[in-house]
């Protein structure tokens, strides 16, 4: 063997090594985490932070625990325009994004690498393109963003807001079923091209329908900011589902098990 070639397959070796190894560490370090999961005094911590983690039922706590557990171990939480990030901010950001993964096997936001928190709505400046593929150049006030895969951006101000009753606002599951909705193009965890055709034409029906509504000047369960588009309609949805299950499910029904057959979750059964 020569010690060009010698050294060749060394390298190849490191290479191998490395793409093997790497996922089964970061397995190795994921399953630590979620064994870890979250100490009292952290749960105490998130419960006055987040009043919706005590309407999570007992038997599915645990599991969000151990998810909000990976990913306070696994994102970074950058703070921006002065925004000091503390650990109860860290906690109530993250067990929000993961109560939208309690159903499920899979841990999302894999590619996820850092939450940027400001401390109030922050501005953003791009092109915008419409359905119709008009394009404009403008600047939009936000509360949050999820425009790529790297990153979720959020108002603190936002976060901590609590809407009235009846009133479905969430900026976290908004922002996080923006995320899932770009990681699993557009059906999230829905499996098969027929059960995928028939979730698409469902929001679009939806969206059209609340569309129509709102051009008959007629009231809507949902924000009409739903419909912006398909997108949009699945995030607010989304927050309307956490936030107001029961009146969702009261005001539209057929929609309500649509959500609750992909997030395998129904929390207007629980207490």
């Amino acid at each position: 063997m020569s010690a060009a070639f010698a050294v060749v397959l060394a390298g190849c070796l490191v290479v191998l090594a490395w793409l093997i190894g790497r996922p089964l560490l970061a397995a190795r370090r994921r399953g630590v985490l979620e064994a870890r999961a979250l100490s009292a005094a952290e749960r105490e911590l998130l419960a006055g932070n987040w009043p919706g983690y005590a309407r999570v039922p007992p038997a599915l706590v645990p599991r969000l625990d151990a998810l909000t557990a990976v990913f306070l171990g696994e994102k970074e939480f950058v703070g921006c325009g002065g925004q000091v990030v503390t650990p109860s901010m860290r906690l109530a950001i993250a067990s929000q994004a993961c109560l939208l993964a309690i159903g499920h096997d899979r841990a999302p936001y894999d590619s996820l690498r850092s939450v940027l928190v400001y401390p109030s709505q922050f501005v953003v400046s791009g092109e915008w393109h419409d359905e119709d593929g008009v394009v404009t150049a403008e600047s939009r006030v936000l509360a949050g963003e999820s425009w790529d895969v790297s990153r979720v951006i959020l108002s603190w101000e936002d976060v901590d807001s609590r809407g009235a009753p009846g009133e479905a606002y969430n900026v976290v599951i908004h922002e996080f079923a923006h995320y899932l909705d770009h990681e699993f193009g557009g059906t999230p965890w829905i499996e098969g091209d027929d059960a995928r055709r028939r979730w698409i034409r469902l929001l679009d029906e939806e969206l059209q329908r609340l569309r129509a509504q709102a051009e008959a000047g007629e009231r809507s369960f949902l924000d009409p900011y739903a419909a912006e588009d398909r997108s949009e309609f699945f995030a607010v949805a989304s927050e309307a589902f956490f936030e107001e299950p029961a009146l969702f499910a009261s005001e539209l029904p057929a929609l309500y098990r649509a959500f609750a057959d992909v997030y395998r979750l129904d929390p207007a059964a629980w207490s």
